[in-house]
């Protein structure tokens, strides 16, 4: 590898020869903001890269440089991509997602905001635990306010930076007062188990900066060239601590594509790189417009539909590729329809187009959509695995290993302690626990404090005390040597201790050993991790893990078609891209018909979904869909309308409800004029001409409905308000039927008329 005084004036330029014009503007600009405004495809990954070589190669120290990305899998790209570069001197520059480079930052200075090192860093489903058990303790019902409602509005108000005061002055409904009280304690609890979640650890790295001025010069010295990658996705946390550490300098780099901003439903504000031209008004822009990636057919459909936004960022993508093949879009009578109609369309252009399995990609708006494709997908013999599926970091057994190792290392995390201390059981009930934490919120003491005094404790018997009193030797014990023995010693010992990993192993099942086999894993996992590294401790190791997002999740492998929501594709690519349930109320969902906001956040969406394919791209619809209790009758989406016509071929011109599905050869012949022979090749039984004669696989269609002369069926009545998870408030018309053939006709306030199962439809009273 080159060392930094190999990279000589003519190496450099040689790597700049590589980069188009733009992209060399982009990369050797490094004074001062600067904007970089990169379209799909246009190589922003590659910009980047050379940009931060360019500076070490202008002698900028590799620690002077900060690199923020939105995965860890797009820090250790960059990486790796700039050590083939510029060899090892790329190990001084700090790159990584905005929570990992943060909480490495807080961990050196938490005594100054109140924490020790050592604080517990809670995931989602550490922090819905710790919501469920404040409700329990305020008397607040799950079943009228949703714990996991809860957890999300007060992610949402710590994203916007509203503190628990702010959001308790501005509530005014009961939902927003409850909601205030759990976010006070759930503040409180947080600090008492010397913990943060993931949105405290942007807000305490704001809070340091603007309560140490110290701090704020030392790190604004450190690091006087940023850049941020992904910059629409920001929110205004993340915002507010790079404008703190560039203020300085203002060597900021920003690159990002408001047409991709997809994140708004997590607190992502696409004003950040829209007004970043108004908040820096010396900065250069960049506009990567050139296209690696997709056919000029793709690009043109996608630069139709995202026409349709307001306010966006000047771009003009264009691309040297192919003209390629026009757009597919196939409307199926149903849902099962569709899902067979992508089955054959995909195994056929796997075999016509010389595609491999791991060539195709199926998108979808929602989750619920796969498993129909799925089954398709099984019947055909067709291989497939389900991108951003059960994580093995999500894994029952291995969140309950890394608990007990939080609490190893921190045993003030609350949340650790609860999730573990009777798994496996040790004899220790709910109510035992329930009175342990009372007390200690009474004494303002810590759960593992409380825990040493349980004997101490009213109404806790002798026997759970004693219970309690093992667990704490377990613990504290196994502490003794943490600092300076292996850490995977350490974890391996102490995890035999505990009971967790024999109690699957002597279960002797199939998924016990498999979760045994988990653990083990994860066990050795560590010990790689600290031969890579041997300054790893039990505490980074731990940190590493909290940190990673479903993005990290490496791949199934193999040679499988993936199937993922159009969100788990963003920055990936396919040769072949099938975009299913492209309907009106699916995608754009219902909301977006009434909420301008909503709409340009899935046209967004679709833009993404669109520009992933490079040669070849498939949309279809469903004329009718079972969804939540009732066959709903479909139009297709307002979205195919505002694609090109020139960009598209199909059988959904002119097509009205209920129509037979139209044969599917001639149109993908249309699509590339090579096909026709191929087509005449094709095994029987293989071809699309036969879709319309294949088996129906119709979903249930509710009988006729009875005449509405029933003012009150199952509870419901006739003009009451009630409230529908999808199409939100809407006022009962009529009702019919009984018991599980009840149905309501329900005028919803969006102007949607709907008839609904009330065995299904999951109604709730206003």
């Amino acid at each position: 590898m080159l060392s930094q005084s190999a990279l000589t004036k003519n190496t450099v330029e040689s790597l700049l020869e590589g980069l188009n014009e733009h992209q060399r503007k982009a990369a050797v600009t490094t004074e001062g903001p600067v904007l970089i405004i990169a379209g799909a495809g246009s190589g922003k990954t590659r910009v980047l890269t050379f940009r931060i070589a360019y500076l070490l190669q202008q002698g900028i120290h590799p620690s002077s440089i900060l690199a923020l990305t939105f995965t860890n899998k797009a820090a250790k790209e960059m990486r790796e991509r700039i050590t083939h570069l510029v060899g090892d001197t790329v190990y001084g520059v700090m790159a990584g997602t905005f929570h990992s480079v943060f909480a490495r930052i807080l961990r050196q200075y938490a005594d100054l905001i109140g924490y020790n090192r050592s604080f517990s860093i809670y995931d989602t489903d550490d922090q819905l635990s710790a919501v469920k058990a404040i409700m329990v303790q305020l008397g607040i019902s799950q079943q009228v306010l949703p714990a996991n409602g809860v957890r999300g509005r007060i992610s949402s108000a710590k994203n916007a930076m509203i503190s628990w005061q702010q959001y308790s002055n501005g509530a005014n409904s009961v939902i927003e007062k409850q909601t205030a009280q759990i976010f006070q304690e759930y503040e409180a609890r947080l600090k008492r188990s010397n913990a943060m979640d993931f949105d405290d650890l942007l807000l305490n790295m704001i809070r340091l900066l603007q309560q140490q001025p110290d701090v704020l010069d030392q790190l604004q010295e450190r690091f006087r060239y940023i850049m941020v990658d992904e910059y629409q996705d920001t929110n205004k946390a993340q915002y507010k601590a790079v404008e703190l550490l560039a203020r300085k300098y203002r060597n900021l780099c920003v690159v990002g594509d408001d047409a991709q901003s997809i994140y708004r439903w997590r607190g992502a504000d696409i004003q950040n790189i829209l007004d970043f031209e108004r908040d820096y008004p010396k900065a250069t822009t960049v506009r990567l417009e050139q296209n690696y990636r997709s056919t000029k057919t793709i690009l043109a459909a996608a630069d139709s539909v995202i026409k349709n936004n307001s306010g966006r960022l000047k771009k003009e993508l264009w691309t040297d590729n192919a003209e390629g093949e026009k757009i597919l879009v196939l409307g199926c009578r149903d849902d099962r329809e569709e899902a067979e109609t992508i089955m054959k369309v995909v195994r056929t252009a796997m075999r016509e187009s010389n595609l491999q399995a791991s060539d195709v990609a199926v998108l979808y708006r929602t989750n619920a959509q796969s498993q129909l494709i799925e089954d398709a997908m099984r019947r055909a013999n067709v291989a497939y695995h389900i991108v951003s599926g059960v994580s093995f970091y999500k894994r029952k057994e291995i969140k309950d290993t890394l608990a007990y190792l939080r609490v190893l290392v921190n045993p003030s995390d609350t949340e650790s302690i609860l999730r573990i201390i009777n798994e496996p059981s040790r004899g220790i009930g709910n109510t035992t626990m329930q009175r342990l934490q009372d007390y200690a919120v009474e004494t303002n003491t810590t759960l593992f404090e409380t825990l040493k005094i349980a004997e101490n404790v009213v109404g806790i018997q002798k026997r759970s005390a004693t219970s309690v009193q093992n667990f704490v030797e377990l613990i504290t014990r196994n502490q003794v040597d943490i600092d300076t023995e292996p850490p995977a010693l350490v974890a391996q010992r102490f995890m035999a201790q505990t009971g967790l990993a024999d109690m699957y192993r002597l279960q002797n099942t199939d998924e016990s050993q498999d979760r045994w086999n988990n653990i083990d894993r994860l066990l050795s996992h560590i010990q790689e991790q600290y031969e890579f590294d041997e300054t790893l401790t039990l505490s980074q190791y731990i940190e590493q893990i909290s940190l990673l997002s479903d993005a990290d999740d490496e791949a199934t492998g193999g040679n499988r078609v993936s199937m993922m929501t159009m969100h788990a594709a963003k920055g990936l690519e396919y040769p072949m891209v099938v975009i299913a349930g492209m309907e009106q109320g699916l995608f754009p969902l219902a909301k977006a018909e009434q909420d301008i906001d909503e709409r340009e956040e899935e046209r967004r969406l679709f833009y993404v979904g669109i520009t992933r394919a490079k040669q070849h791209l498939v949309l279809t619809y469903a004329e009718r869909r079972f969804r939540f209790g009732e066959m709903n009758f479909s139009r297709p989406s307002m979205f195919i309308g505002e694609i090109d016509p020139a960009c598209v071929v199909g059988n959904h011109s002119n097509r009205t409800p209920h129509s037979e599905a139209h044969a599917v050869q001639n149109v993908w012949e249309r699509g590339s004029p090579k096909r026709q022979s191929e087509f005449s090749q094709m095994p029987e039984g293989e071809t699309y001409s036969q879709l319309p004669s294949a088996p129906r696989y119709n979903a249930p269609i509710p009988k006729s409905i009875r005449p509405a002369n029933k003012d009150s069926v199952n509870g419901y009545t006739v003009g009451q308000q009630v409230n529908h998870p999808m199409f939100g408030i809407g006022t009962i018309m009529a009702l019919s039927g009984s018991e599980q053939s009840a149905k309501a006709t329900v005028m919803f306030n969006n102007g949607q008329r709907k008839q609904l199962m009330l065995a299904f439809a999951k109604l709730e009273v206003v």
